[in-house]
């Protein structure tokens, strides 16, 4: 236990725990270690207790009384976050609200195209529920086994299909909150136009808990596609990358569904460190693309989609081989290689990660530019770049030197974000492209962003929470 550890009042706890009832009030470390700790191991928090509400009227009473006795809440859904907005402070005076047992998927209409799902349904889930409604539901992530809707609305996720069908907050059409104070805005509806005052769903999008809890939404669904392609591509640079996505657009306009960039070194990594995946292209290459084709009428379109861009950029020499997926678990594998490539990272030792975006046009020159303050902070260290190219976010990662000290490396943290954001700000990018801000980067967002931009953030967390318990420290 550390020094500025302090239990929460034994009675304090009893009356959470009264809400919800014993058996979902954690209170066993052991119970709670999992809740308390994020993927990456960069914060551990500690508590004395996890409540597992299982309705809305239980989060609204644990709200009322959190606001009532000036009790911290960290929110929590499937605690698959990378910037740590999900986990408790060492404190010991805050308290999570897990949204695990909110998972009913409570309705899917298929004429308007929606399904209302409270928070805790998990991501794939709801993939699956929709499919078997002859639907799409687009969001896709390398957590989605386990990550949550909740989580997903309050980081506002992109993943892979950002391009064609955008983030969590353009798919969101409605949603139910509970405030700091334990009042309820419903705004469960699902109507794609409505100008009738402030869109206040889209403050909840986004803010990582800091402003009420999420506890259900109405999201958008699309009708499945009826042919779909997937290309494994060899290229020379990121210039070739994007001519290669400029031809891609022309000829295929919204049925290209995804286009994501992959460098050499995390090709290399995921053939060398992960479980199960095969070479997509005999030869070597310096840059890779994972593209997509989706076609509503037929998969005779989307392949003859995908094999005319493909065949323009050969005649063109923009691209050097590519190959389409021959069999839908071939297409699957290549899908597979691209979402482990963060793991695959893992082996080669200590990294630095950056979550930027800047416009897709400027993404060669960001690459290059990128490298020369990589160099200049860290001589040898290894780019492992890769991303969203069609949305124009990249994970741009740094691993040490291949002989160099982890400790050392990570010791150059703040110089190493400094220098690759320094950069991405020349482009008037971003420097949280889809992770959020949480912990990690709250000091730079405050330290860099326009002073009015904070002054507004401020204002607007004041005016929801004014007494400061809905996820303290985090974003603002």
């Amino acid at each position: 236990m550390t020094e500025n550890f302090r239990d929460l009042d034994p009675a304090l706890i009893e009356r959470f725990a009264a809400i919800v009832g014993h058996k979902y009030a954690l209170r066993d470390q052991q119970d709670i270690a999992p809740y308390l700790m994020e993927r990456r191991g960069l914060w551990h928090g500690r508590t004395s207790l996890v409540l597992r509400p299982g309705s809305v009227e239980e989060v609204s009473r644990i709200m009322r009384l959190a606001t009532e006795t000036g009790t911290p809440v960290v929110p929590q859904s499937g605690n698959t976050g990378l910037v740590g907005a999900q986990v408790p402070d060492t404190s010991g005076h805050e308290i999570i609200l897990s949204l695990s047992r909110l998972n009913r998927i409570r309705e899917i209409d298929v004429l308007s195209n929606t399904v209302t799902v409270e928070a805790g349904v998990i991501l794939q889930t709801l993939q699956e529920a929709a499919d078997a409604a002859d639907r799409l539901f687009p969001l896709s992530l390398a957590a989605q086994g386990s990550c949550q809707i909740g989580g997903n609305l309050s980081s506002n996720a992109g993943g892979t299909g950002v391009l064609a069908y955008g983030n969590a907050r353009e798919l969101c059409l409605g949603v139910e909150v509970v405030l700091p104070t334990g009042e309820v805005f419903d705004d469960l509806r699902k109507l794609k136009k409505d100008n009738t005052g402030y869109d206040l769903k889209n403050l909840f999008v986004g803010a990582e808990g800091t402003l009420g809890v999420i506890t259900a939404a109405v999201l958008k669904l699309f009708p499945k596609p009826k042919g779909r392609e997937v290309a494994f591509v060899g290229l020379s640079s990121p210039e070739a990358a994007l001519s290669l996505f400029g031809m891609a657009m022309d000829r295929a306009g919204a049925a290209l569904t995804a286009f994501e960039l992959i460098g050499k070194r995390p090709y290399d990594y995921t053939l060398a460190h992960a479980q199960g995946v095969t070479r997509p292209l005999v030869e070597d290459w310096p840059w890779y693309v994972l593209m997509q084709i989706s076609s509503g009428r037929s998969a005779e379109d989307a392949r003859g989609l995908i094999e005319e861009v493909l065949s323009a950029g050969l005649e063109q020499d923009i691209v050097g081989d590519a190959v389409i997926a021959a069999s839908l678990a071939q297409g699957e594998a290549f899908w597979n290689f691209r979402e482990v490539l963060p793991e695959a990272q893992k082996p080669e030792g200590a990294s630095i990660k950056h979550d930027i975006s800047v416009p897709i046009a400027s993404i060669p020159q960001f690459i290059e530019k990128a490298a020369g303050a990589v160099a200049s902070v860290s001589p040898g260290a290894r780019v492992v770049c890769f991303g969203h190219m069609g949305d124009g976010n990249l994970h741009y990662n740094i691993s040490r030197p291949v002989d160099g000290d982890d400790e050392a490396f990570l010791d150059l943290y703040h110089a190493m974000n400094k220098a690759v954001h320094d950069v991405v700000r020349g482009f008037h990018g971003s420097i949280s492209a889809e992770h959020g801000i949480g912990q990690l980067k709250r000091d730079e967002l405050i330290a860099t962003a326009p002073p009015m931009a904070i002054d507004l953030m401020r204002r607007v967390k004041a005016a929801f929470d004014p007494a400061g318990i809905m996820n303290p420290g985090k974003v603002i």
